[in-house]
């Protein structure tokens, strides 16, 4: 007798019978014919490493949380941890906006659906626009670092040039995501930094610039935290040789550090997760990009930009400025893809900037700040640890080096989550001329009797 197949009901279109229908419909004999275009070796030959069938919704989702159990949480830990993802407060309004049925559910929309998605998106740019100091932000692209290669392909269209300039104390994986857009048509080499205060080196930079370079991309502050004094020396230089400069920027910071475009900045991007989006697994990510009202830049956006004009009926209204230059006019021809990309994010922030407004950003950098200076005091005290860097001005972040601890910094995180805290990023290999090291990160959310725990329970471990 055969076998009944199983029929999951959480799955769509598992029942037989339903499956022979649809395979009837488009002439296929059976699943695998419909297949075969697949090469045999991308096929998997056996079943799937699973357990046995969960038949019931509740069986099924008791088994999922039984597996959820087992993750350790920012919520039930003190975290250290950052390095592109932030554990910042998210206040209850920017969840509850963001799923709204309106918002949460609306996929593209024309004007007579929109239901103020394309205000709540407008809203987002102009107050964007005011933290960064710019005149023209985009709605959010995936996420900081694609904002980033994006922000390098504008700056290489402009200037018709080819060479790409790199600081190398960049995030490694934005690096990842440059090199991937960047290739074949751009060239990139990195600019060293400065051991001793972890800057861009400018002598080096004044060697590496040409009629050749196109854009510098450097971020301040820095993947390892370090703030950059001197932007304004970096842009003189490329520009003196018709170059441009594109700086990354952590949105949090805003309200405290001066703009980049107050120091000649031609491009201004970064990630917009630190404005009320939760960690989730790596966070939700949006990213942005602002330019001056100069339509040489506007022309090169690739993503969507709203903006208000008055209609035929006397009221305002919302919608895309120049159309024509996205990949919803141009398709094959146009400058990059945009599709569904963040929207939904960049109203989430829209929110959280409404809701903090100029003092509250004012605050949070300054919270930040003061909370990331006494930290890297406290582990300074602390018997075989370095603050490499210690001369020069953080946020948020900095390097930890326990090379004279005889400890690595693997074996002191391990220590460090038997005592429900999360140890700093591990960057030992990404900058090993630092030696063992990790990166500590410190947001609003970690107080000054985190700190002192962790400090109390590093004096354990590494005694």
């Amino acid at each position: 007798m055969a076998k009944n197949k199983v029929v999951y009901p959480y799955i769509p279109n598992s029942v037989p019978h339903i499956q022979e229908e649809m395979l009837k419909e488009i002439g296929a004999e059976s699943i695998d014919e419909f297949f075969e275009c697949i090469p045999e070796e991308l096929k998997l030959k056996g079943p799937l490493d699973l357990p046995a069938p969960l038949l019931s919704e509740a069986g099924l989702k008791r088994h999922i949380e039984r597996i959820l159990s087992k993750n350790a949480t920012i919520s039930e830990n003190i975290s250290f941890l950052g390095g592109g993802c932030w554990n910042h407060y998210v206040p209850a309004v920017c969840d509850e906006v963001n799923q709204r049925s309106e918002f949460l559910t609306a996929y593209a929309g024309e004007p007579y659906e929109d239901h103020g998605r394309f205000q709540a998106l407008f809203e987002y740019e102009s107050m964007m626009a005011e933290l960064i100091d710019m005149d023209v932000v985009n709605v959010p692209t995936y996420d900081g670092a694609q904002a980033s290669a994006t922000s390098i392909r504008m700056a290489a269209r402009i200037t018709g040039r080819q060479e790409v300039l790199v600081a190398e104390n960049i995030h490694p994986e934005t690096m990842s995501v440059i090199k991937n857009y960047c290739n074949p048509d751009l060239t990139i080499a990195y600019v060293p930094c400065d051991p001793k205060t972890g800057c861009l080196d400018l002598q080096k930079l004044q060697s590496l610039v040409s009629s050749k370079t196109a854009v510098l991309y450097f971020e301040n502050p820095s993947f390892i935290g370090t703030i950059d004094p001197n932007g304004e020396k970096m842009a003189e230089i490329l520009h003196n040789a018709g170059a441009l400069m594109v700086t990354g920027v952590d949105s949090s910071s805003m309200g405290l550090l001066t703009p980049p475009s107050r120091y000649g900045a031609d491009i201004v991007c970064g990630d917009i997760q630190p404005l009320g989006m939760h960690t989730y697994y790596g966070g939700a990510r949006g990213g942005f990009m602002g330019v001056r009202d100069d339509e040489t830049f506007i022309k090169e956006y690739p993503s969507r930009l709203f903006g208000i004009a008055p209609t035929s009926h006397g009221e305002w209204g919302f919608g895309d400025v120049a159309w024509e230059r996205t990949s919803f006019a141009e398709r094959e021809n146009a400058k990059e893809f945009v599709g569904t990309a963040a929207a939904l994010w960049g109203i989430t922030a829209g929110v959280y900037l409404a809701l903090m407004g100029p003092k509250g950003m004012k605050e949070l950098g300054e919270s930040i700040y003061v909370r990331c200076q006494y930290l890297m005091k406290r582990m300074e005290e602390l018997p075989g640890v370095k603050i490499p860097l210690a001369s020069t001005a953080h946020f948020k972040e900095f390097l930890v080096n326990f090379d004279g601890t005889g400890k690595t910094v693997q074996k002191i995180n391990k220590a460090l989550l038997d005592k429900n805290i999360f140890g700093g990023l591990d960057v030992s290999k990404i900058f090993p001329g630092y030696g063992e090291c990790a990166l500590y990160c410190v947001t609003e959310t970690v107080t000054q009797e985190d700190m002192d725990t962790l400090i109390t329970a590093l004096v354990e471990i590494l005694a």
